[in-house]
This record gives C-alpha cells, sequence and structure tokens, in this order.
C-alpha cells in the first residue's frame, strides 16, 4: 500500500468520524450540551495553566540571557587592552 493511498483511507476514515459525530450532537443536543460545556471549560483551564508555565519560563530564560550578558560585559571589561601592532 503506498503512501497516498493510506493518506486517503485516513482521510476518510476522518471524514466519516466527523460526519457521524455531527449526526449525534444534531440529535441529542440538548443532553450533550452539559458535557461540551465541561469539556471547554476544562480546555480553558488547561490552556491558562500552560500559558502561566511558559510565562514563568519565559521570564526565566530572559533572566539567564540578562545574566549572561552581564558576565560576558564584565569579562569584557575586565580583560587587559591588547596592545596594537
Amino acid at each position: 500500500m503506498n503512501e497516498g493511498f493510506k493518506n486517503l483511507l485516513f482521510f476518510l476514515a476522518g471524514a466519516a468520524v466527523g460526519a457521524l459525530g455531527a449526526t449525534v450532537v444534531s440529535r441529542n443536543q440538548e443532553s450533550l450540551r452539559p458535557v461540551v460545556t465541561d469539556l471547554l471549560a476544562k480546555g480553558m483551564d488547561l490552556k491558562d495553566k500552560a500559558g502561566a508555565i511558559l510565562e514563568t519560563a519565559k521570564e526565566n530564560i530572559e533572566d539567564l540571557v540578562a545574566e549572561a550578558r552581564h558576565a560576558q560585559e564584565s569579562r569584557t571589561d575586565a580583560a587587559p587592552a591588547e596592545p596594537k601592532a
């Protein structure tokens, strides 16, 4: 089975699952509403937590870069000037 045919099968399977899901949601809209609402709320909580973690990591990296620049400048200032020939 070649790669193109395999990808086509995956696409068709995904389309079939999507169509089935759309049919189920349209028929049982009221019974699924609380489940979908809860799922979306948990997804938003996860997004907020991930954003906070990424922000902390960004701040830590910025601190490290600032310290590295300071260390580099200190080494450059402390190095004796080499005489030009």
